[in-house]
């Protein structure tokens, strides 16, 4: 369990790094994404340096389009490993840190995914992390015979589904049903053993799983949905919520939005986390700082810029780049868009600056300073009930990510809001979010 008033932390660690211009960095090995010694000198700094986990987002497809024409073949976001099969190779050559990997509920099926995460539990030894995702891009409609996405509603009505039905699968074999006694010849107690004869609109499953119960109950379950549905899944399944706020205010009462929702569910307070993405720059000095990041943002290509902004406020050829962030028009991702929109009107950001801002972190929120400023700002938020910690988004990776672990995780350390050691031998042990019961046995 971690230390009163200590902050969780865990580091996204895909592809080289969240900064549009990170791979043009001169020392991110260009081809790192699809390199397994690249990611395992990652999830190794990581681990050494006590963070919770390492998180994988992932989309299946290429949901970038060549829009504005020439910036596709200008980004890095193309080619990349697939998060399950990678993290079950770095289960094997790590011992503590958690390991997180996103999973489609729309084109996923929810017995084999649930399968999978048992699977990558019991060969981590219980530390595999289920970022629960739908999925929105036409891109990836196209890989699974559909011309366009689901519709928003029905993506999240079959997500909470997928869910229900996953966690009831993960149910299926209590903690102590595998007895196996050579002497008498029984290997199971078939009284442990729960069918779940789940039917239902999107999915009928008979069950069991045809994994025993998972070391740590049920993999953790991670959600970054902002949107009123999505709010009701975190609520319901989510161990930790995974945002990208970028106004304090802002986070708090999504915060509060979602923890007020736990007791509907059976949940206790303190049953979920949240966790927003932060960006940090760090130099020893306030001017370093600022100079690392002035050179990621000359690193920047304009059409990639610009690329980051189009799926959510459409072709702005016709508006001045200069000219201020009009107001996003049926954007791909609603949540997303607003979080765009509002950084743009807090801080008067024009086009052109809201390009650089987004590239800079694709849409977290960005801290430059010193160590003292970044432990300071990331305080303030825990402070006042903004988050509970953080999952670090790296520029680049791995230097990003090692700027953080040499500078600031010792002023952390120092202020006491990190720990030193790993309290615990599973992720949910180390994140200090209850097991839970198993809805047979309890």
């Amino acid at each position: 369990m971690a230390g009163q008033g200590q902050m969780r932390l865990g580091v996204s660690i895909r592809g080289l790094g969240y900064h549009a211009g990170g791979w043009r960095h001169p020392e991110v090995p260009a081809n790192g994404a699809m390199e397994f010694d690249h990611f395992l000198k990652v999830a190794r700094i990581a681990e050494e340096a006590k963070l919770d986990m390492v998180f994988l987002a992932d989309g299946i497809g290429i949901r970038q389009n060549d829009e504005p024409p020439g910036s596709l073949c200008r980004s890095n976001q193309n080619a990349e490993l697939e998060p399950l099969t990678l993290l079950s190779a770095l289960a094997a050559c790590t011992r503590h840190i958690g390991l997180v990997a996103t999973a489609s509920t729309t084109y996923n099926e929810p017995y084999h995914l649930a399968r999978k995460f048992a699977s990558l539990d019991h060969i981590s030894r219980g530390r595999a992390g289920w970022n629960l995702v739908t999925s929105w891009s036409d891109a990836e409609a196209f890989n699974f015979g559909r011309e366009h996405q689901m519709a928003y509603a029905d993506r999240y009505e079959r997500a909470a589904e997928f869910a229900a039905v996953a966690c009831g699968l993960w149910d299926s074999w209590e903690a102590d049903a595998f007895v196996q006694d050579k002497g008498s010849g029984v290997f199971y107690d078939p009284a442990r053993l729960h069918t779940l004869n789940h039917r239902g609109k999107h999915f009928s499953v008979r069950g069991p799983l045809s994994v025993a119960r998972s070391p740590q109950g049920r993999p953790v379950i991670v959600q970054a949905g902002a949107s009123e549905q999505g709010r009701d899944i975190a609520a319901a399944y989510a161990d930790v919520v995974f945002s990208a706020e970028q106004n304090r205010d802002a986070a708090i009462a999504y915060a509060r939005a979602i923890k007020d929702r736990l007791a509907q569910h059976g949940r206790l307070p303190g049953s979920l986390l949240m966790l927003p993405g932060i960006v940090p720059i760090v130099g020893t000095t306030r001017a370093e700082a600022e100079a690392k990041h002035r050179m990621l943002q000359e690193l920047i290509d304009p059409l990639v810029g610009l690329s980051y902004i189009w799926g959510n406020f459409g072709d702005l050829s016709g508006y001045p780049l200069d000219g201020p962030v009009p107001e996003p028009k049926d954007p791909k991702l609603k949540s997303r868009a607003a979080v765009m929109f509002n950084l743009a009107r807090e801080k008067g950001y024009s086009i052109r600056e809201l390009c650089l801002a987004i590239a800079s972190g694709r849409g977290h929120r960005t801290i430059i300073g010193t160590p003292a400023d970044i432990a300071d700002a990331m305080e303030d938020w825990v402070e006042a009930g903004a988050a509970d910690g953080f999952n670090i988004i790296p520029t680049h990776l791995p230097g990003g990510l090692e700027d953080f672990v040499a500078l600031v995780l010792p002023e952390l350390r120092r202020r006491g809001r990190f720990r030193h050691e790993y309290e615990g031998r599973t992720f949910r042990e180390n994140l200090g979010v209850p097991e839970p019961p198993n809805r047979y046995s309890a």
